[in-house]
């Protein structure tokens, strides 16, 4: 394509996209449709389940599906059949992709160990899918290069040949070779957002600080591959500090409710 009608196209989407704000009133670029990133995360996904191994705990995979439950059922669109995996790792992290999926990996309930802690990373990684982080991504990549590729994989005309690229775009970069990170202000968002929903599904905010302070001492000193592109862990916690006195009314109120409690022997 000539550089002159490239321009204009970018200048064309950049336009089209100039009025979408993420939850916190950040402005934002999305270039792809719901469908279209619902495609992409149901595709890597699925490709996940295949590569990945299974979880057969059963009382691990109760425990992380009362959890994701709990934080699905305050999320503004119920529209979604959340498919929550457990998967066999000993990788402390976590994903959550557009459309409606969840992994854990088992090596993270050895450094979350309560519903609180763990709530506070489902629902962290539930909130980049609710800010739309994945779709900033891809159409980051869309606009940088790895872009042609990417878009073809997003309306499925080049199959799973691309399957890397988008599952980069989506967080699963550990996976496959290739990272794209999402940003600090993404990950500082993302954070915020899920203390908010932490707290409405009636889970104790206060207890996110505890995590990443768990967090802070897992791994060693590089730490686990959950941190590996997010904010410091003294910025983090500050930060969570500062939102407790927003989100804890939140909290009182969700705990009138009856809710069910999500328990489980501590992992050794």
């Amino acid at each position: 394509m000539k550089p002159v009608a490239l321009a204009l196209l970018v200048s064309t989407l950049l336009a089209g996209c100039a009025n979408n704000q993420s939850p916190t009133g950040r402005g934002q670029t999305l270039l792809f449709s719901d469908a279209q990133m619902q495609q992409m995360g149901a595709q890597s996904f699925e490709t996940m389940k295949q590569s990945e191994k299974i979880s057969q705990n059963k009382a691990q995979t109760d425990y992380v599906n009362c959890i994701a439950k709990r934080i699905v059922a305050v999320l503004p669109d119920q529209s979604l059949q959340w498919d929550v995996v457990l998967f066999e790792s000993d990788q402390v992290n976590a994903f959550a992709l557009p459309g409606g999926h969840i992994g854990v990996y088992t090596g993270l309930l050895k450094v979350a160990t309560d519903q609180d802690q763990l709530a506070t990373v489902m629902g962290h990684e539930v909130a980049h899918v609710l800010a739309q982080h994945g779709n900033e991504q891809v159409s980051r990549a869309q606009l940088t290069g790895l872009g042609l590729q990417v878009a073809d994989a997003a309306i499925g005309a080049s199959g799973v040949a691309n399957k890397d690229l988008y599952m980069a775009a989506l967080g699963l970069g550990a996976n496959v070779g290739i990272i794209l990170p999402f940003g600090r202000s993404q990950e500082s968002e993302a954070d915020i957002v899920g203390l908010e929903l932490m707290a409405k599904a009636g889970f104790n905010p206060e207890k996110s600080i505890t995590l990443w302070q768990n967090m802070a001492k897992a791994g060693g000193a590089q730490g686990p591959e959950l941190l590996s592109t997010h904010p410091s862990h003294s910025h983090r916690i500050e930060d969570l500090q500062t939102a407790q006195n927003q989100v804890m009314p939140l909290y009182t109120q969700a705990r009138k409710q009856s809710l069910t409690e999500c328990k489980i022997a501590q992992v050794k």
